[in-house]
């Protein structure tokens, strides 16, 4: 009789929540391999054909030929890391700020934050003459620039009471403002320092190097440890501010550390790899197709999606008119412009 029933309980149809666990589990884990494998063509894109075996030990340095340990070590594994660093810190920021914001819009290029540090990078490039992105002098400045976006836009929230669409709307003003801040620099900038900003802005994940990948990726691993331990705060926004307040989250401490970190992590990025837009837009949005609003798994999701994408970006530029390498910022906008008209769209028909 108890094996009957165990038999019975056993053939139970799983709940919904089980249901959406394991399609979830599922989306990350392709999520993972699709990276794996759009990495593994990245590695093997390029005017130096070579195969996969090889080019996977000189990852090592353990290939025969110097000239393939060369060409990986110092040029395509860096580049690879890059997008994928710089890729998962603007999906993982995007989706932050859209929780935070409860505004499905948001993102560090739709509010004006990455314009916000593309000004101060300039600034720091042409004024103070800091040509030179191995330094803190502009990053430092780009997160100045991004801070003060953040806090204009805070400001509006808290003490003007602006819908979540009006923030987004504030922000795009915000974002025109700096961009012709940043256009006006450049009329006043030499030579030299004129094709420095503008092959800058255009975005270039080709030009960091290891060291540029440490602070970048200290700073993404921050985010992202962070952003963990806090996974259960953003799912509870989601009910609300006053939920959230009965749970016992200080809703006003979240919300800044939150803001504080996204523009530290996009100012870094942008510091170092220019001006790429959208992908924290993109990113988040296809993850919660799949998974729903549950930031356990969004977030993992925005963090390899965002990553995928920027890869992939990358290596569309790379090869699509090769050897002729496409700006990787005009990618991703074409990418995410019709997103963005999308999403904005739908929102007004729900209203």
């Amino acid at each position: 009789m108890n094996s009957a029933k165990l038999q019975s309980a056993n053939k139970q149809p799983k709940t919904v929540y089980q249901q959406n666990q394991i399609k979830s589990i599922c989306f990350l884990v392709l999520m993972a391999v699709i990276l794996v494998l759009t990495s593994l063509l990245a590695l093997r894109a390029g005017s130096y054909a070579t195969p996969l075996n090889e080019l996977i030990k000189g990852i090592f340095g353990l290939s025969g030929d110097d000239k393939i340990n060369l060409v990986v070590r110092n040029n395509r594994l860096p580049r690879i890391c890059t997008a994928i660093i710089a890729g998962a810190g603007l999906g993982l920021a995007g989706c932050i700020l859209q929780a935070i914001l409860r505004n499905p819009l948001a993102s560090a290029s739709t509010l004006g934050v990455s314009q916000g540090a593309s000004f101060g990078a300039a600034v720091a490039i042409v004024v103070f003459g800091m040509g030179n992105t191995m330094g803190l002098g502009v990053p430092v400045c780009a997160f100045v620039g991004s801070i003060l976006v953040a806090l204009t836009i805070l400001g509006l929230s808290r003490f003007r009471n602006i819908s979540p669409e009006g923030i987004v709307l504030s922000g795009v003003a915000i974002s025109a403002m700096f961009t012709g801040a940043t256009t006006l620099i450049q009329y006043f900038a030499d030579e030299v320092q004129l094709a420095t900003l503008v092959y800058w802005t255009f975005g270039n994940l080709g030009s960091t190097g290891w060291d540029d990948l440490g602070g970048m990726g200290i700073v993404v691993a921050a985010l992202i440890v962070y952003c963990c331990f806090h996974r259960w705060d953003y799912n509870a926004l989601l009910s609300g501010s006053e939920t959230a307040v009965s749970l016992g989250i200080n809703v006003r401490r979240l919300i800044l550390v939150n803001m504080v970190l996204c523009c530290l992590t996009t100012s870094v990025i942008v510091a170092n790899v220019g001006l790429i837009s959208f992908i924290g837009l993109v990113a988040p949005h296809i993850v919660r197709m799949v998974v729903g609003n549950n930031h356990i798994y969004v977030i993992p999701g925005s963090i390899l999606t965002g990553a995928t994408i920027l890869l992939l970006s990358d290596l569309f530029a790379r090869v699509v008119i090769s050897p002729v390498i496409l700006p990787i910022g005009a990618i991703t906008s074409f990418l995410g412009g019709p997103l963005f008209l999308y999403l904005l769209f739908k929102e007004g028909k729900r209203e």
